[in-house]
């Protein structure tokens, strides 16, 4: 396993920041997320002030965002990005040629087993021995999109109105997305890395700048006496992000003074497991893996507030009539640490996946 420790194998994908992970001591492949994710929110800016919908075409937008979301996992993985393009572009072989009536089993066999042979691959490619932010999330990522998106075509071309639930009716797709339009949504710099999923409408709304027209609606009926969706005015996405913010600055205080207290490693150390009770060895498990949780929070935070930073993830207006960026939230941080049962706790963590398995 010494190989494991040379540069070589500290990532599969960029080595261009390698002296910044030998510096800070951190994995040459969570630096990488990182710098993506940093560069990606300061992109969100750009794209939302320079590329706004108002001045630029639906078109230039999809592009930009998938040249920067396939740069993104280039950058991270290398050439095992190839398996996100194969699996995207393999899945929308099968939404233009499969017939409409099958084409969400097809989309979902062929999904759900691409993703457990790169799975069980991976085991034997690292074993086991590396890699926290490797090519297998974003494969996870695309796995819900492109399913979800084929069911949602299935239900708006091959059903009648009548047959869908209200749900059903509301994220329907009636006709099937251009090339563009699905490389967009399955490989956007947004959501490439961490996620989260969202759905394919809310996406195309947010491309096409109806967004936060359509989202806001009641409150243009209520406070500006307006019919027309272009005159809602578009609220500023900065307290929001900056509060995102603050919370990821947080976690990752948190995440680096408990895991050097609790190192989750040292749950495999064999003096530890030799001499150490079980009940101590159970009761250490148990504090090792709370201390890691808060990786998982900072990561799904600060994607939340790059989605929100380009202008996408109004969800409507709150009880204090505050306009509400949750709308693709991936988690709750105090409903998981308030939860009394565990339904509450699913219900809070990874939330996207949730949707996704009940839509």
């Amino acid at each position: 396993m010494d190989e494991l420790t040379t540069s070589s194998f500290k990532t599969t994908g960029s080595k261009w920041l390698l002296p910044v992970s030998d510096f800070f001591g951190f994995p040459l492949d969570q630096v990488n997320f990182l710098a993506c994710q940093v560069f990606g929110l300061g992109a969100a800016f750009w794209f939302r002030l320079y590329l706004s919908p108002q001045f630029t075409s639906p078109l230039v937008r999809h592009a930009v965002a998938t040249l920067f979301g396939l740069s993104f996992v280039i950058f991270c993985f290398g050439w095992y990005a190839v398996h996100i393009s194969v699996l995207v572009m393999v899945c929308y072989w099968i939404l233009v040629t499969a017939d409409i009536h099958n084409i969400h089993r097809y989309t979902m066999i062929l999904a759900i087993s691409y993703l457990a042979v790169c799975q069980v691959s991976r085991v034997f490619i690292y074993n086991y021995g590396i890699l926290s932010t490797d090519f297998s999330g974003p494969l996870m990522i695309i796995t819900q999109k492109t399913t979800m998106l084929a069911f949602q075509v299935h239900d708006g071309m091959s059903k009648k109105c009548e047959d869908l639930t209200a749900d059903q009716r509301r994220l329907a797709v009636h006709s099937k997305p251009s090339l563009i339009g699905y490389l967009s949504y399955n490989l956007n710099f947004l959501s490439i890395l961490v996620g989260p999923c969202s759905h394919y409408k809310d996406y195309i709304d947010f491309i096409e700048g109806k967004h936060l027209q359509r989202r806001l609606r009641r409150l243009s009926g209520s406070n500006t006496g307006q019919n027309g969706y272009d005159k809602v005015p578009e609220p500023s996405p900065m307290a929001a992000v900056t509060r995102k913010l603050l919370i990821c600055g947080v976690c990752m205080v948190l995440f680096l003074t408990l895991t050097k207290a609790f190192p989750v490693t040292y749950n495999v150390d064999s003096h530890f497991v030799n001499e150490a009770p079980f009940l101590t060895r159970l009761t250490y498990a148990f504090f090792s893996i709370q201390a890691a949780r808060p990786k998982f929070y900072f990561a799904w935070t600060l994607a939340d507030a790059i989605n929100n930073a380009a202008g996408y993830g109004v969800k409507g207006v709150d009880e204090a009539g505050q306009v509400s960026w949750d709308l693709i939230s991936n988690i709750s941080i105090w409903g998981i640490e308030t939860a009394t049962s565990f339904k509450k706790f699913i219900d809070n963590w990874n939330i996207q996946t949730g949707v996704w398995l009940k839509t």
